[in-house]
């Protein structure tokens, strides 16, 4: 339980009385290793001249203005590649063989305390908006939440009838609204049909009506109580199809919209080499990713503006991150599985609200399992039994807690399994290295080295100041250094008991196709 609770705290530059925590789904550092954007339309800056390193300012202007009334960590990482573990360590504090959801168990287990749920217990209406179908609570992530809806729906179901909105042909749409009409509430689902098919903007994966309910949310509750509020952009996420007016400014001088979008979309079948993707196409896949980063940016401004009119800005911090970055193209990836590199786990980190306005850039290393010491700090409050269960350690800019000299990440298991990957492209069909994949990773980075070593015996080291983008390995020629970083992360993992629960929930047959959309099966 709470100590105390923050619902008499005003706006200060101590204390907040409401807390945002937003989510940008797939959401990398924009100029990764300090290396900007290039290629298209207009470019002229770079990454020297830029306001902040981690924030492209043409691409997300709404998010370059916060952090530039507030604070933006250039240094922010996420414990896991992917959406899952990420969630699960934000909320709880630890890291992903610590709570357990990661590719071998999919579920957040209620051994642990909750964000949410110290909020709740802190005397917080606590409120959600997923975009994601694992952030749900089928997956276990409902715990502490008054509220916490599937974002992309018109309607709240636990089908999703998303089988019919994305076939391309009447034909089909018709054979899916047969099969999965009647599953459920026949109404509810018709109503979801609708939206989807008539009423929601095209190219949109659930954030118009995400901030169309939130607005409405903020205008209309007449609850006393401050608020934590949790939201989850679908976007940037594959598969990326942004409207033309956001990607068309991205877009390579000889490159066109409808080009762009004819490329094949599946980060699973290149991963296993099922088909490949030239470098102009890959740059042309930067263009639409950068393009879905453009429009979720103008979601963030209208939701500052539904802040702003409720008169509620002042008075809220607002953390915006992302939960994990992206491969495209980076290292023959396309996607976020099966590695470690820093372009999946370098992240943008904005604060803005109490303690952090006008806290300009901060260099120091953070990582996202460090948001619910730093959030409950904010909030003026402690939480016993969430600060002793992880890691957390708390950025507030007066905090007691020691800043980090590494960050420490995980790959549990491979999101999907090798099993999965077979049953999908054929046994003994994947090439080589895919069955190199099937390992558990842990990596450990200070500001100039990166280590990282897989329980089958891989290794790899990363001079950072010469080798930002992590080409070089220098793990057999700097054994030295190698054997200490080594050490250093064996010993911060040492006393962590692995959760060893393994298995995944029973997903609905709709929950299971949204999924596979979204590249996880």
């Amino acid at each position: 339980m709470a100590e105390s609770s923050a619902s008499d705290s005003g706006a200060s530059h101590e204390t907040v009385r409401n807390v945002a925590l937003i989510v940008l789904d797939t959401a990398r550092a924009t100029n990764i290793g300090g290396h900007a954007s290039s290629g298209d339309r207009g470019e002229s800056s770079s990454a020297s001249t830029a306001t902040f390193e981690s924030i492209d300012e043409r691409t997300m202007p709404a998010l370059t203005s916060i952090a530039d009334d507030g604070t933006a960590f250039e240094r922010a990482f996420a414990t896991a590649p992917w959406t899952l573990p990420s969630h699960a360590s934000m909320f709880t504090g630890t890291y992903p063989s610590e709570h357990g959801a990661h590719g071998g168990h999919t579920y957040l287990t209620d051994t642990l305390r909750t964000l949410p749920e110290a909020f709740a217990d802190a005397g917080y209406e606590t409120v959600g908006v997923s975009n994601n179908t694992w952030i749900t609570d089928e997956f276990g992530f409902d715990r502490g939440f008054d509220t916490l809806r599937r974002g992309w729906q018109y309607v709240q179901s636990d089908v999703d009838m998303g089988t019919v909105i994305r076939a391309e042909y009447l034909g089909g749409k018709i054979r899916a609204a047969r099969e999965r009409l009647f599953e459920g509430n026949p109404l509810v689902n018709t109503a979801n049909i609708v939206y989807s098919e008539l009423l929601q903007p095209t190219h949109d994966d659930g954030a118009e009506r995400t901030t169309e309910w939130v607005g409405d949310w903020l205008r209309n509750r007449e609850d006393d109580r401050p608020f934590f509020l949790f939201c989850n952009y679908i976007e940037p996420h594959v598969e990326y199809k942004p409207a033309r007016e956001y990607a068309e400014p991205f877009l390579p001088e000889d490159g066109s919209y409808e080009e762009a979008l004819e490329i094949r979309q599946d980060p699973r079948a290149y991963d296993v080499g099922d088909y490949e993707i030239t470098d102009r196409e890959f740059d042309l896949l930067r263009a639409l990713y950068r393009g879905e980063q453009a429009y979720v940016d103008d979601h963030i401004a209208t939701l500052r503006d539904h802040l702003e009119a409720t008169g509620e800005w002042e008075d809220t911090l607002v953390v915006i991150c992302g939960d994990h970055g992206e491969h495209v193209g980076e290292h023959d990836f396309f996607g976020h599985q099966y590695n470690l590199y820093d372009t999946l786990l370098h992240v943008p980190l904005v604060c803005h609200g109490g303690p952090f306005t006008d806290g300009g850039r901060r260099e120091d290393l953070v990582q996202l399992l460090d948001l619910p010491a730093t959030l409950c700090e904010a909030a003026g409050f402690s939480d016993p039994t969430l600060d002793a269960q992880g890691r957390s350690r708390s950025f507030h800019p007066t905090t007691d807690d020691r800043p980090r000299e590494a960050i420490f990440a995980e790959y549990v298991a491979p999101q999907p399994s090798i099993e999965r990957l077979e049953a999908r492209f054929g046994e003994g069909e994947l090439p080589d290295r895919v069955y190199e994949f099937d390992r558990k990773l842990r990596t450990i980075r200070t500001p100039e080295e990166k280590y990282v070593v897989g329980d089958d015996g891989f290794e790899r080291l990363h001079d950072l100041e010469t080798d930002p983008l992590e080409e070089t390995d220098l793990s057999q020629e700097k054994t030295e250094r190698t054997e200490a970083l080594g050490q250093r992360l064996e010993a911060h993992f040492e006393g962590i008991t692995d959760d060893t629960e393994t298995g995944s929930v029973a997903m609905r047959d709709s929950t299971k196709e949204r999924l596979a959309d979204l590249g996880y099966l």
